[in-house]
Order: C-alpha cells, then structure tokens, then sequence
C-alpha cells in the first residue's frame, strides 16, 4: 500500500504523478531520440546523417505518440485535468523549471550563438547538430542547412507530434479537432514546405511566409527584402502586394467575420506550437488582476513601438527625390499619418462608447505615435534616425520584438507563464486583432449563467488569463480583445454553459448584474430583452 499523501479533496482521484508502464517505455524512446540529437550537438561524426536523422526525429516522434495513445485511449473520452497540478512539470516544479531554462538556453544559442550549433561561416561546412540537418535541407531545397531550418523542421514536428497527442486529449470536441488539424496543415504547408519549395523554383526570392502577416512578419518590408521581390518580376510583386492586402483587407473582413480565432487559433504558427506543445502549461496564465493590466499596457506598448519602428525601416531606405522613386520620404510620411488620423477618427466617432474609459489611453497612443513619426520626419538624415544608424535601427525591431521576447520569453517560458505569454503580452498582430474583435467582430462567447455550477473549469484551462467563470456566473457573453477564440474553456465545461458564436453586432455586449430582491421591476426588464 502507498504511503504517499495525496492532498486532492476529489473523490474521482485526478492525481495522474504515476505513470504506466507503456508510458515510461514512451518516455525512454523518446529520450533516445532527443540523445542522439544530443551527440550532434557535440560533432558526434555519424556514418550515415539521413538514416541518423530520420532515426531521431522518428524516436521523438513515436515516443509522443505511444504516450499519448497510452494517457488517452485508455480513457473515455471527455473532460479530463489529470492531475496537472500535481505533476512537477505542469506546477512549475523543479521540472518545470528545468524544461524552461532548457528551453531559454537553446533560443539564446539559436538567435544569438548559432555558431554553437554549427551553423558554417564563410563558405565553411556546417558541423554539429545543424550538419545533421543537412540531408534533409537539400532534399527539400538543394542547399545546405541553416539554424534556422534545423529550427522550423524541430517546431513542425513538435505541433505534428503534439498536435496528435492534443487531438485525442480533447476527441470528444469536433471543434478542437478540426483546429488542430488547421495549424498542423499552414505550419507543415505554408511555414514549412512551401518557402522551400518556392527557394527551388526561384532561389532569388527572399523566404516568406504565407500566413505569417505584418507586423508578426516583420521583415517582409526591410530593404533587402523589398528589393529582392521586386528584381523578381512579376511574382516577387504578387508576394509584396499579398502581403498589403492580407494587412488592409483579408485580416479586417476574416476578424469581422470570425474574430481572431480565425488566425491565432487555426493559421498562426507561434499559436500552433502554444495549443500543441505548450497545451500541458496553458493553466499557468495568470489570472490575477495585474497580470490584465500588464498585459493591456505591454501589449499596446509594442504594437506602438512595432508601427513606430516599420515605418521608420523602410523610411530609411526611401528617397527623397520623386525622380528616383514616386514614393518619396515626405509622401510615405504623409500617407501614414493620414491613414493612421482616418482610422483613429472612426474608432472616436463610432465607437467612442464602447471604448469608455480607454478611448483617453487611445488617444494617447495615437498622439505618441504621430509625434514619433513628425519628430522622426524632421531630424532625420540619410544615415541616421531618431539620432542613431539607420542600419543598427532596423535590426533592433527584429532583435527585440521578433528575437527576444517572441522566441527567447514566449516559448522559452512556457512552463513559468503558460503557452501563450508571447500571445498575451507582446504579440502587436494580437494587439491588431484584438482590437477589431473588441470593436466590430460578430464573434462572440455566450454563456448560460443559469447552468453554471461554478466549477472553474473554464477560468483554469483559459491560456489567456481571463476569468471565464466570472462571465459564466452572470450570464454574460465574453468579449474580450485577448480572447483567441481557442474554444477549450467551452470544451471542458461539464454544463455546456459556454457557446462560441458569430452572430450579428446588436447585443454582442450584454454586461447582466446579479439581481437581488426588489432591485428591478423583472418584467420591465423581461420586456426590454
């Protein structure tokens, strides 16, 4: 008989610490393929990379997958917590912490060290853990591998592998599993497949990615970027102009139509890794009323400094002569302030009520923004911008926003902040399409406060921090700029209480106060509904 101290008040028994048999073989097969990635690392010479490769890759992958069948078809299909805050890795235990400064230390390597990986220099062979990767980079695109391809085949496999691990934790759901099914299919697709496939019909064409919109793909409008699609004709023009439309038109119409959910949930890769790989630490987002501020001000804050730093790369390779080039710097100015005046104007006149309160902190950020660009147009030169190198200035965007807090926080600290960390506090397309789904999306979470039996489900799986239960216990709808629309607070409510919709705009916002005795005349407001 035990004699460990289980100190859960459940009468289901949710501890899940012991692990079975199968699990552990799992475990250990799995651990077998991350060794012999290992022994890359340290310019193991393998006689024959491919077979190596495959072998190590398919071990991870196979250990997921026995491991997962093993945790879940064991089990009727249904809600299930197994245990999460019992298991060190999931409660930010020692493992927990252990897995996070792992995690941390290889982004650091993969950004900053890559030679440590042994990515080659100056026409030099690649050696180590990325040498291993170069099999399978010149099947796929004739070249060699790079750090960052040795990085986007390990995060397609682990939303590959964790994807089906997800799909049979939540089968009892269609819509998690038709979910799941969209991000594996853009992140092995777009993210992957196609820029290597698009490298081999035309090797001139600078990497993009197809779902990945501005200002999440931030490079697409840097320079060397610019001028590589233009000197490729026609399709190097399709790309560019794709790339506006998807910011100006595509993202307003599909977030009016379905909200964020649309791209953070079913295209984004950074969400894909977050609901997959991450799904095991999305109980950890803070939901504390702090953690909401920080996140509305940090969050705003890089949208603000992602607007300013954009316009201020590509204005510095921008002429000032409409002779070389009809967009001139006092023109591309000119047309971002209008823009940015126009949009600023409609939220005032049409939604200044719903704003309440925030439309001061709005205007606020408008005028920043604005006085950034003016002071930026007025004491800036040929070489330097807000005082400092224009080269140096463009690389911090993609150094602080695109490197640091993306890669090194945002995943790295899964196991410390949750899955979606990057997602909730420093994602500007988040903060973009939060803001139209707050503003005009039909989408919607409903709730029946009546059926709620208070069980915190909702609140505890929400990789967002929001307090769904709070909503459910009044009755009201949810509708929030953070909201991704993931759909799992509905999944795992044992009452059916929570509902995604997209339904028309009136009465999308129904803030419903707890009745007490004679505080309204009930028919009167039964009438009004």
């Amino acid at each position: 008989m035990s004699n460990k101290i289980n100190h859960s008040m459940s009468l289901a028994k949710p501890d899940a610490t012991d692990i079975s048999n199968k699990q552990k073989i799992a475990l250990a097969i799995g651990i077998i393929g991350l060794f012999i990635l290992t022994l890359a690392l340290f310019n193991t010479n393998f006689p024959n990379q491919g077979l190596f490769l495959t072998l190590a890759l398919g071990l991870i992958s196979v250990g997921i997958v026995i491991y997962s069948r093993d945790a879940y078809l064991t089990k009727l299909e249904g809600i299930k917590n197994d245990g999460v805050w019992f298991k060190s890795i999931s409660s930010r235990g020692v493992w927990g912490w252990i897995v996070g400064v792992i995690l941390t230390a290889f982004y650091i390597v993969l950004y900053f060290f890559p030679k440590y990986l042994g990515l080659g220099t100056d026409g030099t062979e690649n050696t180590g853990l990325i040498k291993l990767f170069d099999p399978l980079s010149k099947l796929l695109s004739g070249r060699p591998a790079s750090q960052w391809f040795v990085y986007g085949t390990l995060y397609t496999v682990a939303i590959l592998a964790f994807g089906y691990k997800f799909i049979l934790k939540y089968r009892h759901n269609r819509y998690q599993q038709l979910r799941t099914g969209s991000v594996m299919f853009f992140q092995l697709g777009f993210a992957f497949l196609i820029p290597e496939f698009m490298y081999v019909m035309n090797n001139d064409l600078p990497y993009y990615d197809l779902k990945s919109i501005w200002p999440l793909n931030y490079y697409i409008f840097d320079e060397w970027s610019v001028k590589g699609f233009l000197s490729n004709g026609n399709i190097g023009l399709a790309l560019i102009l794709f790339g506006i439309i998807s910011i100006f038109v595509i993202t307003p119409i599909l977030t009016y139509k379905y909200g964020k959910r649309w791209y953070c949930s079913w295209v984004c890769g950074c969400g894909g890794l977050a609901e997959t790989a991450g799904d095991s630490f999305r109980q950890l987002s803070s939901k504390k009323m702090s953690a909401w501020k920080l996140e509305r001000w940090l969050i705003h804050t890089v949208l603000v400094f992602s607007v300013v730093m954009t316009v201020a790369m590509i204005y510095t390779y921008l002429g000032y002569d409409k002779n070389d080039f009809w967009l001139t710097r006092s023109l591309f100015i000119a047309l971002v302030i209008g823009f940015l005046s126009i949009v600023f104007a409609g939220v005032m006149l049409f939604k200044r009520k719903e704003l309440g309160k925030d439309a001061k902190y709005g205007a606020i950020a408008f005028f920043i923004v604005i006085s950034a660009l003016l002071i930026m147009h007025f004491t800036g030169t040929t070489k330097n911008i807000f005082y400092i190198k224009a080269g140096t200035l463009r690389s911090a965007y993609g150094l602080y926003i695109g490197s640091i807090f993306s890669g090194v926080i945002g995943t790295g600290f899964y196991p410390i902040l949750g899955n979606r960390s990057w997602c909730r506090f420093g994602c500007p397309m988040a903060a973009i399409l939060g803001f139209q789904q707050r503003l005009f999306s039909k989408f919607r979470i409903t709730t029946n406060g009546g059926q709620c039996i208070s069980c915190g489900n909702c609140s505890n799986s929400c990789e967002m921090g929001i307090d769904v239960r709070h909503y459910a216990q009044k009755g009201e709808n949810i509708v929030r700029s953070s909201c991704v629309g993931c759909g799992v607070c509905s999944a795992v409510c044992p009452r059916g209480v929570l509902k995604l919709e997209n339904d028309s705009m009136k009465g999308r916002i129904n803030p419903t106060e707890i009745l007490l005795g004679n505080d309204v005349d009930l028919m009167d407001l039964v009438n009004k509904k």
